[in-house]
C-alpha cells in the first residue's frame, strides 16, 4: 500500500513538473527511478507526456528501458519518435533485446526499422534473425569477451578493460585461437588472481559447456540450470564462437515456456503476446478448438449414460453418485498429469525411466483409491444401501487407479511421439476420465447388482 501511494505521489509530481516545463528537475526526479520504475511511470501517464518523458532519458538509459516494455508499448512509442531518435535507440539497444523487437513486430514495421541501422548494425541484425525463431541463434548477442591462448595475463586484462565496456557480461571470458575457434570459457576471477606475467594457456583447463546457434532455446535454459552460470558460448558447426547466451536471456525464456506450458494445461492455445495486448478475436481463436474438440470427446460420455439408461431407471440411487465419481478420476488423472508434465520438462524424470514410475504410481493409486473409496462406500451405505456402498467403493478404487495411471503415462507416451506433453492437460485428461469412469462404474453395477447390460 505505501508503494503504492508513494508512485501516485512520484506520478502527480512528475505531471506537474511537465506541465510546468521544469525538464531540469524532471530529468533529476527520472534518475532516482530504477529502470522498471520508469516502465510503469511511462505506462500511467497521458501519451503526450511519454514521449516527453522517454525523450529526458540519457541514451543508453532509454535503450535499457525501452527493453524493459512489452512489445505493443514499444511499438507505441516508435511511432511517436522521430527517425533520429529510433535510429538512435536502436544503436543503443543490444543485439539480443534488437532481434527480440523484430521478431515481434509485424513485418512491414521490422523492415522499416532495419531501414533506420547502420551498416554493421544491419549486417549483425539480419544475421541473428536468420536462424530458427526457437532457436539458441536468435537469442544471443554477439557483445562478449575474448582473448587468446598465447597472450599474458596483464595483455588480457588490459584487453578485458577496453572491450567489457561495450560487452553483455566479463564474468566469463572466451579463449579462443587465431581461427575464433573456442578454447575455453574461464571465471574472470582466475584472470585477476594470475601471475601478471603468465599466459592465458596456464591458467587454462578446457573443461566448458557450449550450446550449438540451432539448438532449441529450451536447451539452453536447461543447461544454465543445470551447471549454475550466467553465461553460456554459443559456436558453429565448427566450434567458432559465434556470440554469448546470458542467464537474465534464458530467465525470460524459462518464464515464457511455463506460461505456454500453463495455457496448454488448460487447453488453450499459446499466446504469442501477453494477455494484456490480446484483441477478444484473438483469444476466442486460441480458445475455441480445444474447446469443440472436448464437446465431440464428452459425447461418449452422454452415450454410455444413454447406454444404461435401464439400469439407471430402476436403481435410481446410482445416478446420485456419477458426479462424485467422475470428478474424483478427473482431478486424480490432472494431478498425476501435472506432476508428470513438470517432471519432463525440468529434467527430474528421463524417457527412460518411465517403467520405474509407473511402478511407482501404481501403488501410489492403489493407496488413494483404497482411502477414498472407503470414504465414498459409506457414503453409497447411507444412500443407497450395502449394494450401492459396495458399487461406488469398488468404482472409486478402480477410477482413481486407472487415471492415475493414465495421468501418468500420457506424458510419457506424448514426449516418445516428440509432442509437448503440455498437450496432456487437464480437461482433456478429465474428459478421458469421465468415460473411462462411467463405463467401470455401469460394468461394477451391472456385475454386482446381476442385471442386464445395455440392450
Amino acid at each position: 500500500m505505501e508503494d503504492e501511494e508513494a508512485r501516485e505521489i512520484l506520478q502527480t509530481r512528475i505531471e506537474e513538473l511537465i506541465g510546468q516545463r521544469r525538464w531540469a528537475d524532471l530529468r533529476m526526479s527520472l534518475s532516482e527511478l530504477a529502470d522498471p520504475e520508469i516502465v510503469d511511470l511511462l505506462l500511467e501517464i497521458e501519451k503526450p507526456d511519454r514521449v516527453l518523458v522517454f525523450r529526458l532519458l540519457p541514451r543508453q538509459r532509454a535503450s535499457e528501458v525501452f527493453s524493459d516494455m512489452d512489445t505493443e508499448d514499444q511499438n507505441s512509442l516508435l511511432k511517436d519518435l522521430t527517425n533520429e531518435e529510433t535510429r538512435q535507440l536502436l544503436a543503443n539497444l543490444r543485439p539480443d533485446d534488437r532481434t527480440s523487437l523484430f521478431e515481434e513486430l509485424p513485418g512491414q514495421a521490422t523492415q522499416k526499422l532495419l531501414n533506420l541501422l547502420s551498416p554493421e548494425d544491419l549486417h549483425e541484425a539480419r544475421q541473428l534473425l536468420g536462424y530458427p525463431e526457437d532457436s539458441v541463434g536468435r537469442l544471443m548477442t554477439p557483445d562478449y569477451v575474448a582473448v587468446r591462448a598465447d597472450w599474458t595475463i596483464e595483455k588480457a586484462l588490459d584487453h578485458i578493460r577496453i572491450k567489457g565496456l561495450d560487452s553483455e557480461t566479463i564474468n566469463i571470458v572466451y579463449v579462443i585461437d587465431s581461427n575464433w575457434k573456442l578454447l575455453d570459457a574461464l571465471g574472470l576471477r582466475r584472470f585477476i588472481l594470475a601471475d601478471p606475467q603468465d599466459t592465458v594457456e596456464q591458467i587454462m583447463d578446457y573443461t566448458f559447456v557450449s550450446l550449438s546457434a540451432f539448438d532449441d532455446r529450451e536447451k539452453a535454459v536447461e543447461v544454465i540450470q543445470k551447471y549454475d552460470i550466467v553465461a553460456l558460448p554459443v559456436v558453429g558447426s565448427d566450434g567458432t564462437l559465434l556470440g554469448i547466451v546470458t542467464v537474465d536471456d534464458v530467465m525470460d525464456v524459462a518464464q515464457e515456456e511455463a506460461t505456454e506450458d500453463f495455457h496448454k494445461s488448460a487447453a488453450v492455445a499459446p499466446l504469442r503476446v501477453s494477455y494484456r495486448e490480446s484483441s477478444v478475436g484473438s483469444l476466442y481463436r486460441k480458445r475455441v478448438g480445444w474447446l469443440v474438440v472436448l464437446v465431440f470427446v464428452n459425447l461418449a460420455s452422454s452415450g454410455i449414460i444413454a447406454a444404461y439408461e435401464t439400469m439407471l431407471a430402476s436403481t435410481i440411487a446410482l445416478a446420485f453418485f456419477i458426479p462424485l465419481l467422475i470428478d474424483s478420476g478427473g482431478n486424480t488423472g490432472a494431478q498425476s498429469a501435472t506432476l508428470m508434465v513438470r517432471a519432463l520438462a525440468t529434467g527430474d524424470v528421463r524417457l527412460g525411466q518411465w517403467g520405474r514410475t509407473l511402478l511407482k504410481e501404481i501403488f501410489v493409486g492403489a493407496f488413494l483409491g483404497v482411502t477414498m473409496g472407503l470414504a465414498s462406500s459409506v457414503l453409497g451405505l447411507f444412500r443407497g444401501g450395502l449394494e450401492i456402498g459396495v458399487i461406488v467403493g469398488l468404482t472409486m478404487v478402480s477410477i482413481v487407479l486407472m487415471t492415475n495411471i493414465i495421468g501418468i503415462a500420457l506424458p510419457f507416451v506424448l514426449t516418445r511421439l516428440r509432442l509437448d506433453p503440455a498437450v496432456a492437460s487437464s480437461p482433456l485428461i478429465t474428459s478421458v476420465s469421465d468415460a473411462l469412469g462411467l463405463i467401470l462404474y455401469f460394468s461394477i453395477a451391472t456385475a454386482v447388482l446381476n442385471v442386464l447390460g445395455p440392450a
